[in-house]
């Protein structure tokens, strides 16, 4: 494409372009040309840092391999290599992209959206893009640069044999497991069954053809519907556990065998215990959305819990700057740096569940005898596009939550009870303030929900409150 054919800036959408990573439907908003002026901004910023090549890879959406292309067009031209590493779940690009030294890539991938999106998650020199660093992209995607003297060179690689070896060669577990391993026709379905049989399971697969039209139900764990399934599997086949994962394979859901659904903050408590018994006193990340149980469980463990704002690129950072051996958020992205390398990764959190359940009798007893209390899923109050983070404001300034016994406000407002907690933040991603509530029965929680009401009413008298 000459410089004359480039669409002006305006022509890319700005809100494709989101907190943690673009994201957008194809062809309308994400498109050819779109990839390749994406790839020639991170190859010009990856040049500049002195990083020779970016791996490339695509989930299993049917617009992936146009997008692949084009993206790695974009690159070539700036004079960056392309590790091209195919078609695998977002957390292969990460491994490569640690493994092969450049700690840089880009995984094209609508995650857990319907067919129609897709979308672009990507990390430069070991860190992951977020904030005004993916803002700024939409700018430099316009910029008049010839292309490099010299274009970059494209090498294809197939990453999955060596992923599976280091893995295999550092988890082990004490006995075999029989399984159930759903992916919702997502790409983790190319890889988890293969893995887990590495392993030593005994694996009954559901839904693990790579299909972008997701024919059965939608790769995404944290809507329970999406779990039935499973749940069926699990107690029809004789499972000792079922592991499930979003579209991109970088989060995990987990079920029982009397169909009781782990979700990822209870799953933080177990990893937690483990990690601490090899890291006594390390600190322990988790978001904002977890549960009260999962900072007492960490303490409990002899760790030191430290809450964060929610996003998988600000966990990641966090953990950077702190060390942390551990981290995880209630949406199901878990990370690991002990025995890792710190990236969200549903598969390999699969495996070191398998790893911990391996040793005792009765998995399902140990995952359900893990702590909890009355809660709500998250609930989502619409508002106008950029109101969600004007409510929260005033509620973080003027807020009068009676009861409580501590207010936090790195991410919206976390009201902390005796017997509960209720939080509102403002999503970073689409214009709605994300809610949750938990409390030692429900007596308490229809109080606590009083108060944000009445708070959440006083600020926005029109809203519809989903709760």
């Amino acid at each position: 494409m000459s410089q004359a054919d480039k669409p002006s800036p305006s022509t890319w959408p700005a809100a494709v372009f989101k907190a943690y990573d673009i994201r957008g439907t194809v062809p309308d908003e994400l498109n050819a040309s779109f990839a390749r002026a994406l790839g020639g901004a991170l190859g010009r910023r990856a040049k500049a840092a002195g990083i020779a090549a970016l791996v490339i890879g695509r989930d299993g959406r049917h617009s992936g391999p146009e997008l692949a292309e084009a993206l790695s067009a974009g690159v070539l031209e700036a004079g960056v290599d392309v590790i091209d590493i195919g078609q695998v779940p977002t957390p292969l690009v990460y491994f490569a992209a640690h493994t092969g030294g450049t700690g840089s890539g880009v995984a094209i991938t609508g995650s857990h959206n319907p067919p129609r999106y897709n979308g672009f998650k990507m990390m430069l020199a070991g860190n992951t893009l977020y904030g005004e660093d993916i803002a700024s992209l939409r700018s430099e995607m316009q910029a008049a640069n010839p292309p490099a003297t010299s274009p970059g060179r494209r090498q294809v690689q197939d990453i999955l044999p060596d992923y599976i070896q280091r893995i295999v060669g550092d988890v082990r577990l004490a006995r075999p497991l029989r399984i159930a391993v759903d992916c919702g026709n997502g790409v983790a379905g190319a890889v988890a069954p293969k893995l887990y049989r590495a392993l030593g399971c005994e694996v009954v697969e559901l839904f693990c053809e790579v299909d972008g039209s997701f024919p059965n139900h939608h790769p995404d764990p944290a809507d329970p519907a999406n779990l039935q399934d499973l749940i069926q599997a699990v107690q029809t086949q004789g499972c000792d556990v079922g592991l499930a994962f979003d579209g991109d394979g970088d989060r995990l859901g987990v079920v029982t065998r009397s169909g009781e659904i782990i979700w990822p903050d209870r799953q933080l408590m177990l990893f937690a215990r483990d990690v601490l018994s090899r890291q006594p006193g390390a600190t322990i990340l988790f978001d904002v959305k977890c549960s009260r149980f999962v900072a007492q469980e960490i303490r409990a463990a002899g760790g030191q819990p430290l809450m964060w704002r929610t996003g998988h690129s600000l966990i990641k950072a966090k953990l950077q700057e702190t060390g942390a051996p551990l981290a995880g958020e209630m949406s199901g992205h878990i990370f690991f740096k002990e025995r890792w390398f710190g990236f969200d990764d549903g598969l390999y959190a699969g495996a070191r569940l398998l790893e911990i359940l391996s040793q005792v009798a009765d998995p399902s007893a140990v995952l359900e005898a893990l702590p909890q209390a009355v809660s709500t899923p998250e609930l989502k109050l619409e508002t106008a596009e950029g109101e969600q983070f004007a409510l929260v404001q005033r509620l973080q300034e003027a807020g009068q939550f009676a009861t409580a016994t501590e207010i936090i406000t790195i991410d919206g407002v976390r009201a902390e009870y005796s017997d509960g907690f209720g939080l509102a933040r403002p999503s970073n991603t689409t214009p709605v303030v994300v809610l949750r509530f938990e409390a030692d029965d429900e007596q308490a929680l229809a109080r606590i929900q009083d108060e944000f009401r009445e708070q959440l009413l006083r600020f926005a008298p029109s809203a519809k409150l989903p709760f």
